[in-house]
């Protein structure tokens, strides 16, 4: 039986003790080259820490490790510099100025039993410059700086103005010596999840290079599909076993569960490497990346910007607009992006535009479990699987008028939470309550949904990084009339067109579909265009009559 390195980032102790390892060292060697200074953002417990781990193993010149392994084709010196190893994660969560420079301290002390110490350095950053100066000393080689999840501590007070400005300071502070001994410094490489461009590391560090979007590191961290067909072969037939499927029929699943992840718009298929590996060691199909707890800045950074959830799976952007310094942000964007709620779906390159989109299912369903409940005040609770799993059914079984009745049925028992009353009063009308309502049952059930969709003639997309699924919703798009469709869900074999009244008839919702040409734009799509007109009532909060016209 294979052994699987769930919660294990060393790389030392994954090799030595016989873990699955998928071999990254050829891209880790060419990453060495690039620049002596190299930064690289990924989501949490995509392989940052591995690499770390990986990196300092190599400079220390433990050949041994990697034997059998791609670097050794490509490595011939296995110089041992010495390696200073910091992970900044240990720091995060203080409560004041000097516990967060205690904290670091703290860091550093391993360090300072190898190289010593001197009591005039007073500062986290006095004792930093001071190990890189002793290590230099004492070796005479050049020092390796390793820097895992740098930004750690200032993500937990990005909007808590009393702390956030000492804590950068303390940070600026920290980070400065390595300007300071860029001559002492053979490679420096650093992670995190966001670019705070006023520390010192990209506001004095010039010659530092970003490979996050670097298409030659796209792969880098994460599992790639030809990884999967290749060196994970076997752990997806075991699988398969256990849900007595095929091996094909299990491999479609994983990818519909954790794949989707593009770093670049050369990207291949990225699976998340932590579920991946968690689903094959406890043999079952789960969302593990939202096991370990929602990202509480992310949290409170959408509810700063009054995110609108129900847009985030078609977002047309340029590259500046969700990968730019955390001072600089105007929305959520591009910490949903950095923390891989988001991700890269396709890219024009006449127009240099990318789109982005909620990468797989456990992204989609674990989002409205966990992150949605804090945007909208509904909880994970009020949107039941066993009402989801009815639902889903009768519309994968062509039965729209059940599956309305069972919407209809739901909706009535569906609470009318605080944070919902306030999130009306964002809105310009009531549907939005009603909106918010079905985009959260349809993201249950891993259906692409799409509210206020434009009835005007737009540009195709590229194709770029889109997996068949999201080729086939990219269709010629016929000219139309003006408005915007309540809602657009995309089902494999039918395109569902719905248009809500509030006190109103579907009726009324229908006829409107009908003069706006709401449907027309999908004319020359292969599935069924079914169109869906829907009553409410304010008073009752509920359904109170719907319509199905299929076709023309």
């Amino acid at each position: 039986m294979r052994r699987y390195p769930v919660g294990i980032q060393t790389f030392s102790r994954i090799i030595s003790e016989g873990y699955v390892y998928i071999d990254k060292t050829d891209l880790m060697w060419k990453m060495t080259r690039v620049s002596p200074f190299v930064f690289l953002s990924r989501p949490r417990r995509f392989g940052k820490s591995l690499l770390t781990t990986t990196l300092c193993s190599f400079f220390e010149g433990r050949r041994d490790l990697f034997e059998g392994l791609k670097v050794m084709e490509l490595e011939k010196d296995w110089i041992q510099y010495p390696v200073l190893h910091i992970d900044v994660s240990m720091a995060k969560g203080q409560e004041n100025v000097e516990m967060l420079r205690h904290a670091l301290t703290l860091q550093l002390s391993p360090l300072t039993r190898i190289y010593g110490s001197d009591p005039e350095e007073k500062t986290p950053g006095a004792v930093f410059a001071g190990l890189i100066r002793r290590a230099y000393e004492q070796t005479g080689r050049q020092v390796v700086v390793v820097i895992d999840e740098y930004d750690a501590p200032l993500l937990d007070v990005l909007h808590e103005e009393e702390l956030l400005p000492g804590f950068r300071r303390v940070m600026q502070e920290f980070y400065q010596c390595l300007k300071a001994h860029e001559a002492m410094i053979r490679f420096c490489f650093i992670t995190g999840i966001t670019k705070f461009s006023q520390l010192s590391i990209f506001s004095t560090l010039n010659n530092i290079t970003n490979v996050s979007l670097d298409p030659d590191f796209a792969a880098i961290c994460g599992i790639t599909g030809e990884e999967i067909d290749t060196q994970m072969q076997p752990d997806v037939a075991r699988l398969a076993e256990r849900y007595k499927c095929s091996s094909s029929e299990m491999r479609e699943m994983l990818r519909e569960t954790y794949d989707g992840y593009h770093f670049s718009e050369e990207s291949p298929d990225i699976y998340n490497p932590f579920s991946l590996m968690k689903a094959f060691n406890q043999r079952r199909l789960n969302n593990y990346w939202f096991e370990s707890g929602t990202p509480s800045y992310l949290m409170r950074q959408m509810r700063h910007f009054r995110t609108d959830i129900t847009k985030l799976d078609d977002l047309h952007v340029p590259a500046s607009a969700f990968d730019q310094p955390t001072e600089n942000m105007r929305n959520a964007l591009p910490l949903l992006y950095q923390s891989g709620y988001v991700t890269i779906k396709g890219y024009d390159f006449l127009m240099q535009e990318y789109t982005l989109g909620i990468p797989n299912k456990e992204v989609r369903v674990g989002f409205t479990e966990g992150l949605l409940p804090t945007v909208t005040g509904l909880e994970g609770g009020d949107v039941q699987i066993g009402f989801a799993a009815r639902f889903w059914k009768a519309l994968r079984t062509n039965d729209t008028d059940l599956a309305l009745r069972e919407l209809q049925a739901y909706l009535e028992e569906l609470p009318y939470v605080e944070g919902f009353k306030k999130k009306l009063e964002e809105v310009s009308a009531a549907e939005g309550f009603y909106e918010w309502s079905f985009y959260l049952i349809f993201s249950m059930l891993n259906v692409y949904v799409q509210t206020q969709v434009k009835a005007a003639i737009e540009r195709e997309e590229s194709h770029a990084c889109m997996d068949s699924s999201e080729r086939e919703q990219v269709r010629p798009k016929a000219k139309c009339a003006r408005g915007r469709a309540d809602m657009v869900v995309f089902m494999p074999d039918a395109i569902y067109v719905m248009e809500l009244k509030i006190n109103g008839t579907a009726q009324d919702a229908l006829d409107q579909i009908e003069s706006k040409g709401y449907a027309l734009r999908y004319t020359t799509d292969p599935r069924r265009v079914v169109k869906v007109g829907i009553g409410f009532s304010v008073e009752k909060r509920a359904m109170t009559d719907y319509r199905i016209v299929e076709g023309e």
